[in-house]
């Protein structure tokens, strides 16, 4: 599919990130949960990929097709795209395989998130939730606090026991964090991951992605439950 969107807001996520919210204008765009777009400004052929950070069932409700965007210290995301409300957006998908299954077999599902790579993963869960299931939970890891994109979404979902949700940072340094420092290991994953019939889902930076397999084995997961994409 293609079209050509305008963009209907603009919000801070982290000082790198911004939520960037097309207009659907009344109609739909089939996806799967964890799919990606391309998208750049109309008529630039040089479009990135973005992976829609919320569920199908979102973007049927709200009207529009969410995006976690990356930007340098400038707040840009880059030559192929303008931030501006109101710029027309070419987009094009969806793309990608890195998807929740229509019909899962499992009622527990853990999702492991490194930085952007929650972006899908937040369209997963939020697909999760509204189907029946019996336990989900999140590990989101991020350099540094301040890089924990749609914090205080998540901190409520817990707080009102819908999930359960694990943060570690592993560069905080001298800063305030009070929470679990370090990258995620065995037994931080053992918090949440304590069926063997759990389907997971792992997304962030390839070192992260790299190691979560052994681990989810080493914890019962057979390889057939762990679902990987890789993200910077």
């Amino acid at each position: 599919m293609f079209v050509t969107l305008p963009i209907r807001e603009v919000l801070p996520a982290t000082p790198r990130a911004r939520i960037v919210r097309l207009d659907l204008g009344g109609s739909r765009f089939e996806y799967a949960a964890g799919q990606a777009v391309r998208i750049a400004s109309r008529d630039d052929a040089l479009r990135k990929p973005y992976s829609i950070a919320a569920a199908p069932e979102d973007a049927i409700r709200d009207g529009v097709l969410e995006l976690l965007v990356g930007v340098d210290v400038d707040g840009q995301p880059g030559p192929h795209l303008s931030l501006d409300i109101g710029t027309r957006v070419d987009v094009e998908g969806p793309v990608g395989t890195f998807t929740f299954p229509v019909h899962p077999l499992e009622r527990r599902f853990v999702f492991i998130a490194g930085g952007t790579g929650i972006a899908p993963l937040r369209a997963m869960l939020r697909h999760a939730l509204a189907i029946a299931h019996d336990d989900i939970g999140l590990f989101y890891s991020a350099r540094v606090p301040d890089e924990f994109a749609y914090e205080p979404e998540l901190r409520s979902l817990a707080q009102s026991g819908k999930i359960h949700l694990r943060q570690t940072v592993t560069r905080a340094g001298e800063t305030a964090w009070s929470g679990a420092r370090g990258r995620l290991d065995r037994a931080a994953l053992g918090e949440l991951v304590h069926d063997p019939a759990t389907l997971c889902f792992v997304c962030g930076p390839p070192a992260l992605v790299a190691e979560m397999p052994a681990l989810l084995t080493a914890l019962g997961v057979p390889r057939s439950r762990i679902r990987l994409e890789e993200w910077i």
